[in-house]
């Protein structure tokens, strides 16, 4: 008899506000199209904060400098039997690029109020996005030496 081994799939997001307004991808998925934060998977030998930085940069061409760690989030998706750790990041942007090519998928990046969120929750990617935004607007934060990577070359 063989052991199933289980892993979650870990990956990271941008909590990102700018005058109110939070940083949001629309991306098509599986279930339609959806909203999230910017967020992705994280890729081998990347650090954490290398890999949030890379995602928000592929989905919507801004320059994305991490702060603080907002939380780490377990969350079971209750259709694909998939379990997601993930490392949610706040921080600023610096720069845009407009030209760039958005990740396959992304069809905007888009700047919504948390009425506007919250008008959309059916058509959330998960409900970490509520739940990170809640916990951004009571100001939960942790240091980013909280994190230690012990990554040959990084």
């Amino acid at each position: 008899m063989s052991e199933t081994i289980w892993k979650p799939h870990v990956v990271v997001a941008a909590i990102v506000e700018r005058g109110g307004r939070f940083l949001l991808v629309e991306e098509e998925t599986d279930e339609g199209v959806r909203f999230n934060q910017p967020a992705g998977h994280l890729e081998e030998g990347e650090t954490l904060c290398d890999a949030v930085r890379r995602e928000v940069m592929e989905e919507t061409a801004h320059r994305f400098e991490p702060q603080a760690l907002l939380g780490v989030y377990r969350w079971r998706h209750p259709t694909k039997g998939r379990t997601y750790l993930r490392f949610a990041f706040t921080g600023e942007v610096h720069g845009h690029e407009p030209e760039r090519t958005l990740d396959t998928g992304i069809l905007r990046a888009v700047w919504l109020t948390p009425a506007e969120i919250e008008a959309v929750r059916a058509r959330h990617r998960s409900p970490l996005i509520q739940r990170c935004i809640e916990d951004y607007r009571r100001g939960q934060r942790f240091p980013l030496d909280l994190i230690t990577e012990l990554i040959e070359g990084a």
